[in-house]
């Protein structure tokens, strides 16, 4: 990428040489959704897929062994696969021990869902905001079926970070398999501003090394 790296550092010399390479080895040089960057997700990756503005699912993708997550772990009509499921209950079972409930608000989003959610948004205020505030069909975290946006009693995702309950998922979250997505102080690098409830399941080995090296989940997947 040494020319790319080049090419962006003339038009932002003042920025961190670190920062540089993260911003070209995500593609986030490129504008949002261009279509020289885009690709489609390599599935065979599983756990580790990767999707976002430049990495796309078609309209066919549904993740494999998708099950109910029972009422007990999240409101109503909520799925995700049983691999996601069984490390969110363990998660959930320490939280509980510290008396704290964690709760799952969205997860498993087809296609067409999120279509109508991406739609919902561009007819209210246009295509900029929907833009900055969901993702379009097919670039959604939500059709893999491993990203759980999660909260607790009494909180929303506006409040969500002021809670225990988030506080708790900070330090112990890796620990179950699962990462921020959209960290804080790292919109440029995934496209999406910060979400304390937006949790994705990569699996404990990878959860940890993201957690350790303060990395976000792009900049992992370009790395290694």
């Amino acid at each position: 990428n040494l020319n790319s790296y080049l090419e962006y550092y003339k038009e932002n010399s003042k920025k961190e040489l670190k920062y540089i390479v993260a911003i070209v080895n995500v593609k986030a040089n490129y504008e949002h959704y261009d279509t020289d960057a885009i690709v489609k997700a390599d599935t065979s990756k599983n756990n580790l897929l990767l999707v976002n503005k430049y990495n796309y699912l078609d309209e066919t993708y549904v993740p494999n062994e998708l099950t109910n997550i029972p009422l007990t772990y999240a409101f109503d009509d909520n799925q995700t696969t049983k691999e996601v499921l069984s490390a969110f209950k363990n998660m959930w079972s320490a939280a509980k021990k510290q008396d704290l409930t964690l709760i799952v608000n969205s997860s498993y989003r087809d296609y067409k869902s999120q279509e109508e959610v991406w739609n919902y948004y561009d007819d209210l205020r246009g295509e900029e905001y929907a833009d900055s505030i969901a993702a379009r069909a097919g670039y959604s975290e939500h059709q893999t079926g491993l990203a759980l946006d999660i909260i607790t009693y009494g909180a929303n995702k506006n409040n969500f970070e002021e809670t225990d309950e988030f506080k708790w998922l900070e330090k112990n979250a890796h620990k179950y398999g699962f990462i921020l997505r959209y960290p804080k102080g790292k919109e440029d690098i995934t496209g999406y501003a910060y979400e304390s409830w937006h949790y994705r399941y990569v699996g404990i080995e990878t959860a940890t090394e993201i957690y350790n090296k303060k990395i976000t989940y792009d900049e992992y997947y370009a790395f290694y």
